[in-house]
Parts: structure tokens; C-alpha cells; sequence
């Protein structure tokens, strides 16, 4: 099946593991990425495929792997860069699943993260490679969002101003990113042999690409919920759905993650982060329902209204305990400033408790047990964002042509490109 998988990559004593990248403000979680491995692809495809085409494959994906080790990793230019090399070598790569050519298992593709385990993954299948393009994709663009939210110039900032436009692009790339992921466990796992599948890294299990999406379209929700914040035309009714569905996405996403492997460092965080996330969401959740159940004209509806002000007081205090957490838990990031959503309920919701503390605070002094077994459920709603749709591009042409078919070389051909191979070394 190849090289041994997820093998832990080894170091000389004395000799510092280079860091490829480094998030140090999280506005979007982004998990390790993961990147191809310098490996032979023209020996083991030479006859096979056309000089040139194999050329190009080669070239290609050689140079992923150059710019994933230059650092392509840290502005959004240079991820947007890689960004396109990926979608033109999966083009070429497509070629290579075309039955015809029988060309799937040919090539041991291997792959590494560029987490703190650095593990490889070495696997004999044309369609793991497909499924690592395409995953890797899902994560640049949870990188570039990431990067839109975090400007470069708010880092040494205690307040981040992120504009409209900026918010827009990130949800964008929010959806493509869960479409992508959506496609790599419907469309692409189920192409793979079980005993390959068994031999997947974490971060390729289909629960943990689920959960992966589901967050990223609750960050969706997220964002629009802030520009709903910042309209003057958006109603209390459409905040606090849009609460509520956040509220669900992140509950979706943690579900996903029932069964999977979540022991090492990112898993430990990403369970974190949808922690601390959650209780964000349910806390503007449970405010703005708060507001909504408050126009009612019953002494009950005012009950009921402050003790969802008070679950959103608490829920607020623990999410920020919940924030501190996930930052500390390896690999550390900086405790983010409050902005967008956050910012507006971190000021809202304890004036607005004072206030109606004030008003019905004689409410509960008779009775407060009974008074907090008032709080209502959340109202549930139809999740309304979707992930893109995302589809394999066209095959590369050259597989098209005449010239394109399996061949076979003579020997003397055949130990021409050994002693050319020989020389090479």
C-alpha cells in the first residue's frame, strides 16, 4: 500500500523542527494544514504517460510543494497563489483516475502536516491525492478567511476593525471551504479502498471534515449576524434567528466529533474553540431572545425575558473563561480583542440585565428557584446557509489526445532513462 502511514517526523538532537506557519490571532479556527511531500512521480509513470504531460504532473505538484515551503502561507496574496497552483495541478491529476488508463494506484503520493506531530502520510492512490488537493483547498480557504479578519495592521492593536466588504469576502470563503469539505466526504472518500481509509491521518476522518464545515458555515452565521448588528433595517426577530442558528451549527459541529480521534493538540483545540464559540452564539442567542419575549404584555412574559437576560449574563462570563482556554491549549494563540458581535453584546447585555434587574428584581426576591425554572428554550429554525457547491474541474486536454494512451517502452528505452536517472545522482 506504500510507505508507512502517519509516520512522526524525526529530527537530528539539538536541531529546531522549522515552523511553517503560525496563527497567532484566531478569528476563524483553521486546522493543521496539511502538504504534499517531494516524492518520484515520473519513474513510476514512465511509458505510461506521454514526456510531456508527465513533465507537467511532475512540475506541477513540485511546485505546491516549493511554495508551501517558502512560508505562501501567511498573507492572503500568496494563498490566493497557491490557491490557483492547486487547482491547475488537480486538472493534470484528474487524468490519472480515468479507468482507462489504469493509472490510480501507480504513484505513492505522501503528504505531511505542518502541525506540531509533523506526521506523514504515504499512500499508493491517485484519489488520496485528490482528496488531500481538494481538502487542502477547504483549509487555505479557512486560512484566508482567517487572515481577512485579522488584518496585519490590528495585531498590535488592543481593537480590530475589520470593514463590511472584509466580512463579505470571509463568508464567502466560509462557504466555499464547507463546500469543498462537504465534497471530500461524499464525493471523494467513498472512492477509496476501506484499507486505505483506515490508513487516513485525523484530519482526513469524515466526522472531523463534518465538524470542520459545520463550523465554518456557524462562522458564516456569525458574520452575518454582525452586519445585521451594524444595520439599522435588521429586526430583533432576524438577530435572534440568526443567533439561534449559529447556536445549532456550532451544536451540529460538536456532534460530528462523537467517535473521532480528537487527541492530538488541533483536536484538543478545535473542541475548545466550538466550546467557547458555543457559548457565544447561545449567549446572543438567548439575549435577543430575551428582547423578543420582553413586548409581551404578560407579568409571565417578563419573567421569562430577564431570566434569558441573566442565562445570557452567564453565558457571556463563561465564554470568556471558555476564550482563555482554548488560547492557552497548544498550539498558543493571543487572546483576540472583542469585536463584531461580541463587542456589542459584551456592552449590551449588562447594561440592558441592570436595567431589567431594576425593573422585575421584586420577581424574583419571592420566589427565585421558581422564577429561573421559567427560562424558555431557544426557538429553533430552518438552517438557512448552505455550503458552495464545489465540483472537480475539467480533466487537463492533453488526456484527450491520440498521443495520450498507455504505452510501452522497449528496453533499450527503458535503460537509457535508468542511466539517466543514475546520472542524475
Amino acid at each position: 500500500m506504500g510507505c508507512t502511514s502517519s509516520i512522526p517526523k524525526r529530527y537530528p538532537m539539538g536541531r529546531k523542527k522549522k515552523k511553517h506557519i503560525s496563527i497567532h490571532e484566531v478569528a476563524v479556527f483553521v486546522p493543521a494544514v496539511r502538504v504534499p511531500v517531494a516524492v518520484d512521480i515520473i519513474r513510476p509513470l514512465r511509458g505510461l504517460v506521454p514526456h510531456d504531460l508527465l513533465d507537467k504532473l511532475s512540475a506541477l505538484r513540485g511546485r505546491i510543494v516549493l511554495l508551501t515551503e517558502e512560508n505562501y502561507l501567511s498573507s492572503v496574496p500568496t494563498v490566493s497563489e497557491l490557491q490557483r497552483a492547486l487547482e491547475e495541478y488537480l486538472r493534470v491529476l484528474l487524468g490519472m483516475l480515468k479507468p482507462e488508463h489504469r493509472l490510480e494506484a501507480s504513484v505513492e503520493f505522501k503528504w505531511k502536516s505542518l502541525g506540531d506531530d509533523g506526521h506523514e502520510t504515504c499512500l499508493a492512490s491517485a484519489w488520496y491525492e485528490v482528496l488531500s488537493v481538494v481538502h487542502m483547498m477547504a483549509i487555505l480557504s479557512l486560512l484566508e478567511a482567517n487572515l481577512m479578519l485579522v488584518p496585519k495592521d490590528s495585531l498590535d492593536s488592543c481593537e480590530r476593525k475589520v470593514s463590511e466588504d472584509s466580512k463579505r469576502v470571509a463568508i464567502d470563503l466560509l462557504l466555499k471551504a464547507s463546500g469543498c469539505l462537504e465534497y471530500c466526504v461524499h464525493q471523494i472518500l467513498v472512492h477509496l479502498p476501506m484499507q486505505i481509509r483506515k490508513s487516513l491521518p485525523n484530519d482526513l476522518q469524515d466526522g472531523i471534515l463534518e465538524s470542520i464545515s459545520s463550523q465554518a458555515l456557524a462562522q458564516g452565521v456569525e458574520m452575518q449576524l454582525g452586519l445585521a448588528i451594524e444595520s439599522e433595517k435588521a429586526t430583533l426577530s432576524v438577530k435572534r434567528r440568526l443567533a439561534c442558528e449559529e447556536v445549532s451549527y456550532f451544536s451540529e459541529a460538536h456532534n460530528w466529533l462523537s467517535g473521532c480521534d480528537t487527541s492530538d493538540a488541533y483536536g484538543k483545540k478545535l473542541l475548545l474553540y466550538i466550546k467557547w464559540k458555543y457559548l457565544e452564539a447561545k449567549a446572543a442567542a438567548y439575549y435577543y431572545h430575551g428582547l423578543i419575549v420582553d413586548k409581551g404584555s404578560e407579568l409571565s412574559n417578563h419573567v421569562s425575558a430577564v431570566c434569558c437576560l441573566f442565562a445570557a449574563d452567564e453565558l457571556l462570563i463563561a465564554s470568556k473563561r471558555a476564550s482563555l482556554s482554548f488560547c492557552l491549549a497548544a498550539p498558543v494563540t493571543r487572546v483576540p480583542p472583542t469585536w463584531g458581535v461580541m463587542k456589542h453584546l459584551h456592552k449590551k447585555i449588562p447594561e440592558v440585565v441592570s436595567k431589567k434587574s431594576q425593573m422585575y428584581g421584586y420577581l424574583f426576591e419571592q420566589d427565585k428557584n421558581e422564577a429561573f425554572q421559567a427560562l424558555p428554550d431557544l426557538p429553533e429554525f430552518p438552517l438557512s446557509l448552505r455550503p458552495d457547491d464545489y465540483e472537480l474541474p475539467e480533466i487537463d486536454a492533453a488526456w484527450n489526445s491520440q498521443n495520450c494512451q498507455p504505452q510501452i517502452q522497449t528496453l533499450k528505452a527503458h535503460l537509457k532513462d535508468d542511466e539517466e536517472d543514475v546520472g542524475s545522482h
